[in-house]
Formats: C-alpha cells, structure tokens, sequence
C-alpha cells in the first residue's frame, strides 16, 4: 500500500481538538457554531473529530472568525490546515508545531485517555523537579537558567494529567531495570526519584511494572521506548480518535505509527513485555530497595 493510500491523521486531530476546544471556550454548541459559520452539523463534527477526508482553508477560516480567532494565531490554524494533506502514515514532525498551542505530541497527550510506555529512564510524565532539571540542564547546555526554569516547570505542569482529580488519564509505564541503575544527577535525587515511583505507583490510575534484565530481549527486538496512546470512545462507544505510536525524536524529529498493523504490533509487544516484567508489587518493592541503595 502506498503512503498515498494513508494520509496521516495527526495534522486533522490537532486541527479538530483546536476548533473543539475554541468551540467550546465560546460557549458555542455544535449547532450554534455550524449555523454561523455556514456549515453542516455533520461537516463540522467530521472536521473536529478528524473524519473529513479534505480539509477546506475556506471552512477553517470561517470558523476562526466565528469564534474570534485572532489573526495571527489564524495564521497558524490556517498553516496546520495545509499540513492535514501530509501524505504518510509514518510520520515525522519536526518543528512544525513550535508554538505550546500547537505542540503535536502534548495535545495528543492531553487528549489520551491510556498511556501504555515503555521506557528506560524515568518519563516526564513521572519525574521529580531535581530528576527532570538533571535531565534537562545536560541536554540544553548552552540555556540560561531561567529558560532550564521554564522548561522544568512546563513538564511537571503536564503531569496534572495524571494527578487531577477529573478523569486522570490511565498511565502503565514499563520500566527497564536499567533505569534504576543509570545516575541522572546524583545519588540523592535518584533515591528521592525511586521513592517518587513507588509512592505514585499507589494511584488507581497508575501502574509501574519493572523489566528485570533477566528477561532478555522480547520478541528477539533490542527496541526502545515507545508510548501507545490509545483515546478512549464516546458515550456511544465509539472510538474518539484511533490508537498510534510514539517514538520521542531525542533531538530529531518525533515519529508517529498510526496504521492499523503497526500499533497492533507494538502493543503485541508491550503485551510481551508486561509479560516479563515484575507484578506491582514487587516492582514497588524492588524500587524502594533501590532508593534505599542510593541513600546509603
């Protein structure tokens, strides 16, 4: 099958979940909204849940001025718009979205309503303020203080959406052992980020499982980290959005997977590797033995 049988999806969600939002910010409801904007009910629910298969600029820019989009942030809309013709299901995003409103990845994020992850660091979904500036401070080198501030307080803002009280988004993380043994900072904020992990582990809506080394490799792969972000259905249990996979780009371009085989086939692999990995329990166990290491 060709890319041009796939168009990606990822530019017409982070379309739809913006007028969605803007919509509802207006106090508009989806009849009202298409009424002034000289739309179908059903043109425009196809728009915000990324169903149309063409995106018209002409329709974008009717409901910027309905709901009073200012123009330069119109602009913006108006450029993704173009994007949604982008011709790949396998796809690369890199810088496209630099403005917080349109950052691909934390809109997705936001909108997920289960996080299944892979990883062989602590996430940032999960990190301590030391943990994450550590982290931070050696990738962004030649940044002020006040820009690593800026980004320190930016990511432990996204972890509100694993600790609201209002529907907190599901979030399995499968942690490599490796993770409890690579130093980010020092000893003290490694100890204080193992406690972080097995005390955030106790949420409902949280599960950490670690990956022993003794496990090997599964499915014969030496993968590496990857989310599923999976977006739930609706009151009539239909899908929201369709399930994809992300691959943090570490400095390159982010990847996203959303055919239909592909996301079957990592979540096969997280299926195998939750299969390996230690219960709840025992992980949270083996966590705080770590911690305790560290602070010895």
């Amino acid at each position: 099958m060709t890319s041009e049988d796939n168009p990606s999806t990822l530019p017409r969600r982070q379309l739809g979940r913006f007028l969605r939002e803007t919509r509802e910010g207006q106090g508009l409801s989806i009849d009202q909204a298409a009424r002034l904007a000289e739309l179908s009910k059903s043109g425009l629910h196809r728009i915000e849940t990324a169903q149309v298969a063409k995106v018209k600029i002409r329709e974008i820019r009717a409901l910027c001025e309905t709901y009073g989009v200012p123009q330069d942030e119109t602009s913006r809309v108006l450029k993704l718009a173009e994007q949604a013709q982008v011709k790949s299901w396998h796809t690369a995003f890199d810088g496209l979205y630099s403005d917080s409103t349109f950052n691909m990845y934390l809109g997705l994020e936001t909108a997920a309503r289960q996080l299944i992850a892979y990883h062989e660091i602590v996430p940032g979904l999960l990190q301590t303020a030391d943990y994450a500036r550590a982290l931070i401070s050696s990738f962004y080198r030649d940044s002020s203080p006040e820009d690593i501030d800026r980004r320190v307080e930016l990511r432990l803002k996204r972890q509100a959406i694993i600790t609201r009280k209002s529907a907190p988004v599901k979030l399995e993380l499968l942690l490599h052992e490796s993770a409890l043994h690579r130093v980010v900072g020092n000893p003290r904020i490694m100890a204080a980020q193992l406690r972080h992990l097995a005390e955030i582990s106790k949420l409902p809506n949280v599960s950490i499982r670690i990956h022993p080394f003794a496990s090997g490799c599964m499915q014969g792969l030496l993968h590496g980290p990857f989310m599923i972000l999976d977006f739930g259905t609706d009151s009539k249990g239909l899908t929201v959005e369709p399930p994809l996979v992300y691959f943090e780009g570490a400095g390159k371009a982010d990847l996203y997977l959303e055919n239909v085989d592909d996301v079957r086939r990592y979540a096969e692999l997280a299926t195998a590797i939750r299969s390996a990995c230690l219960d709840e329990t025992r992980s949270r166990d083996l966590l705080r033995r770590a911690a305790r290491s560290y602070a010895a």
